[in-house]
């Protein structure tokens, strides 16, 4: 079974910046890809970042420029930096993990307030 935790959201003026991490139970390298979503109120859930296990990166034409992800082998963990943010940016960011084999993951969420 693969646990993923997230963490670093939090009440953030617009403009500010968080760094978001997701840490898997296990090794990330056995994932073929990891992804961070968003859901934010009323809406439904999308895509913001993913990595590929061969690093490949793809983002949400909304955060483009705005978002990185990255990821640490040695501790297994995903994160997501996110700059200049927005009150649109407001939501509960979810990582997610997908396996070789086609299974998804999902975290508990961590919530990102952004103020205006």
């Amino acid at each position: 079974q693969v646990q993923l935790v997230e963490s670093g959201g939090g009440l953030v003026q617009a403009g500010g910046s968080l760094r978001l991490s997701c840490a898997a139970s296990g090794s990330i390298s056995r994932f073929a890809a990891m992804t961070w979503y968003r859901q934010a109120p009323g809406k439904q859930r999308e895509l913001v970042a993913g990595i590929t296990n061969g690093g490949n990166t793809n983002y949400a034409d909304s955060v483009k420029g705005r978002c990185t992800i990255s990821r640490d082998f040695a501790t297994n963990t995903v994160y997501l930096q996110m700059n200049s943010l927005k009150p649109e940016d407001t939501a509960v960011y979810y990582c997610n993990c997908r396996t070789w084999g086609g299974v998804h993951y999902w975290g508990e969420g961590t919530l990102v307030t952004v103020s205006s």
